[in-house]
């Protein structure tokens, strides 16, 4: 007899759902449940009615005219999309790699190149680059026999020989306590110079591979974030030198 006792409805406890707090009374009434459901209901009503209504739109008249049509050739009994010359998508080679390679190897060796680079840039401090100096020193004398008169070794307190020298030149009291490191005569300056050039158009090298290899791999994710059945809008086309973007629809999350 107690277990129907507490069976019956009258007696049982009628449980509602918490209000909202007092300190999150400015935002109005906390929503329940039932208005959730019958906002979803709603939401969902108006997008089917929506898609239904883009359907009939386009299965209204089939012999419409879309201007695809005319930038549209036929390729094997297929519709494909007229492309400007000017507008190469990717390269032989970006596509070659992408059809062989994995997002995560291409990642693993575009960081091994990023490594490589700094290493090089602190080895290689773009002193001397082509023997070009960039920046100017002005002297100012008083007057124009002093102009003549100018020797540039002596104002440097140098030797003559080091004149030329952008960086790494010693005075004469230097010279006279200690030797010369590294070389010294043309022939040895010459081929190190050589060697530093050779050192930069590697660098050169590797960041431009750096490049592509990013490029490479932003096109490869955009691939497979393009597999996502979300609504997405083509923001910018792609291009040889940058992935394509897309703007894709927030998706409501329950």
């Amino acid at each position: 007899m107690s277990s129907f006792r507490k069976a019956l409805k009258s007696r049982q406890k009628n449980h509602h759902e918490r209000s909202q707090p007092g300190f999150r009374k400015h935002l109005g009434l906390l929503e329940k449940k039932k208005d959730y459901k019958l906002r979803a209901d709603d939401y969902h009503k108006k997008q089917n009615t929506l898609a239904a209504l883009r359907k009939k739109a386009l299965e209204k008249n089939p012999d419409e005219f879309y201007f695809k049509m005319i930038s549209s050739k036929l390729q094997d009994g297929v519709h494909a999309a007229k492309k400007l010359k000017e507008e190469v998508e990717m390269t032989e080679e970006q596509k070659k790699v992408m059809r062989t390679q994995d997002i995560k190897y291409i990642e693993m060796k575009r960081v091994a190149e990023a490594k490589k680079i700094e290493r090089l840039k602190g080895e290689l401090h773009l002193l001397d680059v082509d023997s070009k100096r960039k920046n100017k020193h002005t002297f100012f004398v008083d007057s124009k026999k002093e102009v003549q008169e100018f020797d540039l070794a002596t104002h440097l307190n140098t030797a003559p020989e080091l004149v030329d020298r952008v960086y790494n030149r010693p005075t004469l009291e230097t010279l006279e306590t200690k030797s010369i490191q590294g070389a010294a005569d043309r022939r040895s300056v010459k081929n190190m110079a050589k060697q530093r050039n050779l050192q930069y158009k590697i660098l050169c090298q590797r960041i431009d591979r750096e490049k592509k290899m990013f490029v490479i791999s932003q096109k490869i994710q955009t691939r497979k974030d393009l597999q996502d059945k979300t609504k997405k809008v083509k923001v910018k086309k792609e291009t040889q030198n940058a992935a394509a973007i897309y703007k894709f629809e927030a998706k409501r999350k329950r």
